[in-house]
This record gives structure tokens, C-alpha cells and sequence, in this order.
């Protein structure tokens, strides 16, 4: 295979790090982080706005649940097709060009959804703002991996880790402010002057760079063909799972069965036919990305179903509004930030392995209170389960993203975030499907058993039994994290040769 010289976002293209400054954070690579980190934290936001106003959608629009749906799915779908091409338009075109396309495919999508005037449309417009969001986040990773090089890994990757963890907390606050006081169609206008600023600062302060070849390498169409296709049917399977509360319904096989045909069929041609794959699992060779990717895609699915079961918890057993539960996750983001602010440093110091284990383990600690939880509940103790399950999470994230670019080349930086996105988004939908099937069972279970009238505590006992799944996710995540590199490669470690199966 052949190995490409150099990266178009490799610290040697711009002017966002010095090899010069060892360890130390430059003006210029913050001005980079938060250029990246406004496109980003868009992106986080829009996808957990949107779920607060599906009710409103469904009266707007004079829909049914089963269709307005779309209106989420159809997003999520649109990004996990899109993912997959990030490494090779980066290659192509160039890292800047890439994400101020992202950018403006997703304003495009933004405004069109603010202006829809049916179900039908909106769904439309969503697909087109997901085939731009999808690009957005594998490549804020890339960019902020090879600007710090890999003694400021653990650092950066904290930053990039603010939108991905609070998007979930904050978004379904502001989302529920938006809709109350102002139009379900400002979920989307928001993300106009947010997406013009990043537009123009992201073209004034990231380095412009060239293409990651001299020779400029062709689409892998084949493996697209392949691995788009196979995401999207999984993600599609997976949602329909949690519609019908059921694995076993025609409409959840048939994806599903396609999805996982389609992918093994990706696994082969990426590992023994394609010359460059569109997505290398050869990366997966290397010990700290296939640990990393571990821990990403089973502890994604802890998260994101937790996230799920919050949510329901606080509405539909103690009846608070969408604005109210927003704001009773909100220690979760307290416990967040402060986990962000010193995981980053100490994955530098210490290394990722030990931090992703204690996190892990707060992660599940404050995830008990939940599932011991009864109907009638003491605030200020699932307050404070929610700081530490925040504090864990934050602690999570972001040795595994250091880790997982430890020991790559800087040209292998791209594809290695796109799979690592995938990871992250398919156990995501996974874990959230898995809650959806367990707790559709135990609702219907209690309702059957107390002849259709359940006390608060048997309902809130079906929501307690699958958050125990959620904890069982979490330890899970343990065996992989326990894999993790105890330190971080030296840049003198770093310019010693690779095998070539590592590109």
C-alpha cells in the first residue's frame, strides 16, 4: 500500500503548532480549538434540540408519531452515510475546504428546515443538514489531533470533548426554551449566525494546507457502497427496534440482517482487496485504536441510553416539563466540566488508561441512584448521582481519543476519526434501541400485572430495571479500557518508522 508523504492537516501545513514548543498550548492552536469547537457544539446542540419539539412538530404538521420521527431519524441516517467520506474529501480537496463545505451544507439544511411547510419537506430539508453535520465532528477530531501533535493529545481532545458531552445537557434546555417562547423553527434558526461566524473564522484562522498526496487518491467506491449503505441500514433498524419494542418485527430484521450482510462484506474488502479503503480497518491492528474504538462503541451505548432514559424518567414518572428536566440534568454538566478541565492534562501526564477506568467507574456509581430510584425521589440525591455520572463521563472521552491517535501517522488521522465517529453513533443507536425494547417490555409488564392501573413505584421500578442495563454497559466497557496505553507516545516515539498496515 502506498503510504502518503504528508497530511493536508498535519502541524506542518499551517501555522497552528511549532515543534519548537514541546508541550506547550500556542496562541494559535486555541484560536484553532475554538474555531473548531463553535462548528462543532453546533452540530451537538441541533441533534438534542430537535427531540424536545416532536410533539409540537407532530400537531404542527397534523402527523403521527410513527412519521414526524423521520424528522430525527432521517438526520441520523444522513450522517452516518456522510461519515465515511470525510478521510477521503479531506484528502482530495483539503482539510479547510472540507469543513467550510460541512459547514455551509449544514446553514443550507438549517434554513430550509426553519421554513418547511410539511412533514414531508422538513424530513427532507433534515437529511440535507445531516449529510453536512456528518462530516463536522470526525473532522473537528482530525484537525485538533494533528495540530497538537502527541504530547498535547489529552488537552485538545478535552476540548473537542465540551460539544460532545454537553450537547446532550444543554441542548434539550435551550430547545425547550426555544419552543416555548419563541417557534419550533428557531431550533433551526439558531444555527445561522452560529454557522456564518464559524464559516468566517474558520477561513480566516485554519491553515489552508494542500491535498494529503502529491497524488491525489481516488474515491474507494466500492467500500462506499458498501459501508454507507450498511450504517444506514443499522441505524435505521435500530430506531425501528425502539419503535416497535421488538427485535423480532419484519421491519427491524430485514435492516438490521442487511446492515450486518453489508458490513461484513466492507470488513473484507477493507482488509484484504481495497488499496485504500474509504475506512482502513487496519487501523484496528494497532492496540490503542482498537481499545479506544472499544470502549467508544460500548460505553456509547451506556451513554446515549442513559441520556434516553433521563429524559423519559423526569417527564413521564414525576411530570416535568421538557425546560423543567433539562434543567434537573444540569449537574451532570457541572460534573462534566470539571472532569473535562483535568482529564485532559492528566491524560497527558499520566496516561489514558487508569483516567478512562476511573471514569468508567464514577460513570456507573452515579448511574445506580437511578435504577435503585422509586417513584417519589429525593432531588438533591440524584442531583448529586448526576455530577458524579457527569465527572465520569468526562473523564472518559477524552483518554480514549487521545489514545486512539497515539502511535498513527498524521495521515491516518482523518479515517482514523470517521471510524471512530461510526463506533461512537452506532453504539449509541444501539444502546438507545436496547433501553427502548427493555423498557416498551417492563411498562407494558407493569401495566399488564396491576390490570392497567400501575402505582408510581411500579412504573418507576420498569425504568429502574433498565437503567441496571446501562451500569451493566458501563462495567462492560471496563474490559477494552483496561487495554488502554498507560502512557502516550513521545515525539521521538512518534517519528520512529510504522508498518505500512498502520496507514
Amino acid at each position: 500500500m502506498t503510504v502518503p508523504a504528508r497530511s493536508d492537516i498535519s502541524a506542518s501545513d499551517g501555522a497552528a503548532t511549532d515543534s519548537g514548543d514541546g508541550a506547550r498550548i500556542t496562541p494559535e492552536l486555541l484560536k484553532l480549538a475554538g474555531v473548531i469547537m463553535l462548528g462543532a457544539i453546533m452540530v451537538q446542540l441541533d441533534s438534542t434540540m430537535v427531540n424536545v419539539a416532536i410533539d409540537r412538530l407532530s400537531e404542527r404538521f397534523d402527523a403521527t408519531v410513527s412519521t414526524i420521527q423521520w424528522v430525527s431519524t432521517g438526520y441520523l441516517l444522513a450522517m452516518a452515510i456522510v461519515i465515511p467520506l470525510t478521510g477521503w474529501a479531506v484528502d482530495r480537496f483539503g482539510a479547510r475546504a472540507t469543513w467550510a463545505f460541512s459547514l455551509s451544507s449544514f446553514l443550507i439544511g438549517s434554513v430550509l428546515c426553519g421554513v418547511a411547510w410539511s412533514a414531508e419537506s422538513l424530513i427532507v430539508f433534515r437529511v440535507i443538514q445531516g449529510l453536512g453535520g456528518g462530516m463536522i465532528l470526525p473532522l473537528a477530531q482530525a484537525i485538533l489531533a494533528a495540530a497538537a501533535g502527541p504530547q498535547r493529545l489529552g488537552r485538545m481532545m478535552s476540548a473537542i470533548g465540551v460539544p460532545a458531552m454537553l450537547g446532550p445537557v444543554l441542548g434539550p434546555v435551550l430547545g425547550g426554551v426555544l419552543v416555548d417562547h419563541l417557534s419550533w423553527r428557531w431550533i433551526f434558526y439558531v444555527n445561522v449566525p452560529i454557522c456564518l461566524a464559524a464559516l468566517a473564522l474558520s477561513w480566516r484562522l485554519m491553515p489552508a494546507g494542500s491535498t494529503a498526496s502529491a497524488e491525489r487518491k481516488g474515491l474507494d467506491k466500492l467500500g462506499l457502497l458498501l459501508l454507507s449503505p450498511g450504517c444506514a441500514a443499522l441505524v435505521y433498524g435500530l430506531s425501528e427496534a425502539g419503535q416497535h419494542g421488538s427485535f423480532t418485527a419484519r421491519e427491524v430484521l430485514i435492516p438490521l440482517i442487511a446492515g450486518v450482510l453489508l458490513l461484513a462484506a466492507f470488513a473484507w474488502h477493507s482488509l484484504w482487496t481495497a488499496g485504500e479503503p474509504i475506512i482502513d480497518l487496519r487501523l484496528l491492528r494497532s492496540r490503542n485504536f482498537a481499545a479506544s474504538s472499544g470502549v467508544l462503541l460500548v460505553f456509547g451505548m451506556a451513554m446515549f441510553g442513559a441520556i434516553f432514559l433521563l429524559s423519559l424518567l423526569y417527564q413521564q414518572v414525576h411530570g416535568d416539563s421538557a425546560v423543567r428536566a433539562g434543567l434537573l440534568l444540569a449537574p451532570q454538566g457541572l460534573g462534566l466540566a470539571v472532569a473535562l478541565l483535568l482529564a485532559g492534562p492528566l491524560t497527558d501526564k499520566i496516561g489514558p488508561r487508569w483516567i478512562a477506568v476511573t471514569g468508567l467507574v464514577l460513570a456507573a456509581v452515579g448511574t445506580i441512584p437511578f435504577a435503585l430510584a422509586k417513584g417519589e425521589v429525593n432531588q438533591l440525591v440524584l442531583g448529586a448521582a448526576l455530577v458524579v455520572r457527569g465527572a465520569g463521563l468526562g473523564a472518559i472521552l477524552v483518554p480514549c481519543m487521545a489514545a486512539a491517535y497515539s502511535g498513527l501517522a498524521h495521515h491516518a488521522f482523518t479515517r482514523a476519526s470517521s471510524a471512530l465517529r461510526i463506533f461512537q453513533q452506532l453504539g449509541g443507536s444501539f444502546g438507545v434501541a436496547i433501553v427502548a425494547v427493555i423498557l416498551q417490555r417492563r411498562v407494558t409488564d407493569a401495566y399488564s400485572g396491576a390490570g392497567g392501573h400501575p402505582t408510581l413505584d411500579q412504573v418507576a421500578g420498569a425504568y429502574g430495571y433498565t437503567f441496571w442495563w446501562t451500569v451493566a454497559f458501563t462495567v462492560a466497557a471496563l474490559v477494552p479500557a483496561l487495554l488502554l496505553p498507560r502512557v502516550l507516545r513521545t515525539d521521538e516515539e512518534e517519528s520512529s518508522p510504522r508498518p505500512a498496515t498502520m496507514a
